[in-house]
């Protein structure tokens, strides 16, 4: 393509994006020959001897490895198909709200969440599921004498994980399907008013129709982040109690890679992960553009 002259700054303020995609991206792919290495760090990442494919049949014989896959399967689709019932009703029940500005304040607190890290919002869910938390307290005072160990119980730690992700992010999501819902065209409310259609009948019969595409499209897109069940809030949630149901593969690969100093494994449990990854990316392009006629190339 030829630029004019007055478009060369332009590029120019790509440097600095292209660099960081370059240091961090880009130049840490070379890492990816560990997995075929029995590493040792005194000889180097090119001078470790070469063992094939042993490190991967050691992950598949591997109970951990399986019970990572198996934990990280079970919280990511519970994550994604509650992260998508969830901001599409609340979008349809705020879209009949005709009161602008308590709209808009609901809609801001809401969505506020999804600015904080999971630094923070892990610290306010320890104070308040945690042995001496608020939770606890409360339910010491209606009677309960003995703690609940929300976070230390096989039980409660994956429900914990996708209601807490739910709500953190379901008012952010929503903004997408609020947006979807601004573009349906308003006779068709305006016709429904004059046959007596129910505010039910108006979401059921005209709005969930309308949102129907956007909702297919972004389920589809949520395809290919299935191995990712959110590093960020496991880790900091996680303790070894819990690791038959909370370990993931993110969290598995940290501590074999950086506590068992276990490079070789650890690289490839990740490349294992990436490669599975960009098949569902393909895949779930693929069926967007199929279903909701949505190609980017």
């Amino acid at each position: 393509m030829r630029l004019s002259k007055n478009s060369y700054h332009y590029l120019l303020m790509l440097i600095p994006g292209l660099a960081l995609l370059a240091v961090f991206s880009i130049a840490p792919m070379f890492g990816i020959i560990m997995a075929f290495q029995h590493f040792n760090p005194g000889k180097g990442m090119w001078h470790s001897p070469l063992v094939g494919f042993e490190n991967f049949s050691y992950m598949f014989h591997n109970q951990a490895s399986w019970q990572a896959i198996r934990n990280t399967l079970i919280i990511s689709i519970s994550k994604m198909v509650t992260g998508l019932i969830v901001p599409v009703v609340f979008a349809l029940f705020l879209n009949e709200v005709r009161h602008m500005f308590f709209k808009r304040v609901v809609q801001t607190i809401v969505y506020l969440p999804h600015f904080l890290s999971w630094v923070i919002i892990a610290g306010i869910i320890k104070d308040i599921l945690g042995a001496n938390g608020l939770l606890n307290v409360m339910l010491g005072h209606l009677g309960l004498h003995d703690p609940i160990l929300f976070l230390g119980s096989n039980t409660w730690f994956r429900p914990i994980l996708v209601v807490t992700d739910v709500w953190k992010e379901f008012g952010f999501s929503a903004i997408v399907y609020l947006a979807a819902l601004t573009n349906i065209n308003p006779s068709l409310y305006e016709a429904a008013d004059i046959d007596g259609a129910t505010r039910m009948q108006k979401i059921r019969y005209i709005s969930l129709p309308g949102i129907t595409t956007t909702v297919i499209l972004l389920a589809t897109l949520s395809l290919q982040g299935v191995l990712n069940a959110g590093f960020d809030q496991v880790f900091n949630l996680y303790n070894p109690v819990v690791e038959p149901t909370g370990d993931i593969i993110d969290t598995y690969v940290y501590r074999i890679g950086f506590e068992q100093v276990n490079y070789e494994l650890g690289t490839a449990v990740g490349l294992f992960k990436s490669v599975i990854s960009l098949l569902l990316i393909a895949t779930a392009y693929k069926l967007a553009s199929k279903f909701a006629g949505y190609r980017i190339f």
